[in-house]
């Protein structure tokens, strides 16, 4: 009976111990972070940027100081404007993958469109900088983005790079394009869920907006600014023509005082002629004067009228940001909460198993063995009887 008494409680403690371990819950929330390749990709799209901003803005300052004219200012201008404003939907795209493949195709589209295509003769006599600066950009986005990805993934978006801007140049220095991102996955025939399995974890996504809003924040008023010098040079104010005009009259109002003081009587006669013929001359002046401030306050108007509608669009991208962020993360909620109780009825069925198979071992093992060793008794005494 002792040894019985033995077993039954090993048994027991086998049992107690496996409960026990099944009383750990794992609360698995389900969503997975970013892939360490596509977190590389995210630094890298957002140091490119930096570069990209600066290298782009010094060469074009550099063609308008070179070639002053309003026509080299005014393409200058244009280049930064719609250069940064279109790598910004590029590289700001959730997924970094989209992102890296997009990036690579607008850097080699404009390096393309200088080179070689619309704009190869966009900045005369200054073609060769803006040549320079498109390759040099170009070098550095494919020296990044060979070390990211492998060497067969590598070449084969390489092939594809090639083909979609050889289809798909830039006509214009307004840069309108699409993103290549879908083509991009009809050329390598795979879906984009294969590539794009998650956003990443709520701090990697929160982050991510940081980012962006960080940098739009210190490019839009810079771009805001260029757009105001832009719409300035397109106006019909000249003011270097206004000031050489006001100091053509100042000359000619000192060498007729000196005149005066030389011959009052033929200058007071002179002047009475002069009043009479110059008179209609003024009444003309003043009002095309009148005209010309009426256009200017026009002009101030519609300048304030596209700051004003810019400022707008950055509040609704801001408001839209916001929103989609707020129900990401809302989803993630309603999905985390939903695995965690999955998960905890899951371990409670396992547990009431379980605590079922102890009660049976507990309680009617030891009968089973009793009424067994009760029986094994009786036939070694039938048989010392026999």
């Amino acid at each position: 009976m002792k040894r019985i008494g033995y077993i039954v409680m090993v048994c027991w403690l086998a049992l107690t111990t496996t409960g026990c371990s099944l009383l750990e819950i794992k609360l698995e929330s389900g969503i997975e972070p970013l892939p360490t390749e596509q977190l590389n990709m995210r630094v890298l799209s957002r140091d490119y940027v930096q570069s990209f901003y600066s290298q782009v803005e010094t060469t074009a300052d550099y063609i308008a100081a070179q070639d002053p004219t309003i026509e080299q200012r005014a393409n200058a201008l244009m280049w930064k404007i719609y250069a940064e404003q279109t790598i910004q939907r590029s590289i700001f795209q959730p997924s970094p993958v989209a992102a890296l493949i997009d990036t690579w195709v607008f850097v080699e589209q404009q390096q393309q469109f200088f080179n070689q295509g619309a704009g190869k003769t966009l900045f005369g006599s200054q073609q060769a900088a803006a040549i320079a600066v498109s390759e040099s950009l170009t070098r550095q986005f494919r020296k990044s983005a060979k070390g990211l990805l492998s060497s067969q993934v590598y070449a084969t978006s390489a092939k594809f790079v090639e083909q979609y801007v050889a289809t798909h140049p830039f006509t214009d220095i307004s840069f309108s394009r699409q993103s290549a991102f879908t083509d991009y996955l009809t050329y390598r025939k795979i879906g984009e869920f294969d590539v794009i399995k998650t956003f990443g974890t709520v701090p990697e996504v929160m982050s991510d907006i940081s980012d962006r809003m960080s940098m739009i924040s210190q490019q839009t008023p810079k771009i805001l600014g260029w757009k105001a010098e832009l719409f300035a040079l397109h106006s019909n104010i000249n003011t270097e023509e206004l000031q050489k005009t006001l100091e053509d009259i100042s000359v000619t109002s000192a060498k007729f005082q000196k005149l005066m003081a030389q011959s009052p009587e033929m200058m007071a006669t002179l002047a009475v002629d002069m009043r009479r013929e110059l008179t209609p001359l003024l009444d003309q002046v003043s009002k095309d004067t009148d005209n010309k401030l009426a256009q200017l306050t026009e002009e101030r108007k519609a300048l304030q009228l596209m700051v004003t509608s810019e400022r707008e669009a950055l509040e609704r991208m801001v408001t839209r940001e916001r929103e989609a962020a707020k129900n990401d993360i809302n989803q993630i909620a309603d999905h985390a909460v939903k695995v965690v109780f999955e998960q905890i009825t899951n371990t409670i069925k396992s547990v009431i198993v379980y605590f079922i198979l102890f009660l049976l071992v507990v309680f009617f093992a030891p009968l089973g063995l009793g009424v067994w060793l009760g029986k094994r008794m009786a036939i070694k005494k039938a048989n010392k009887a026999s």
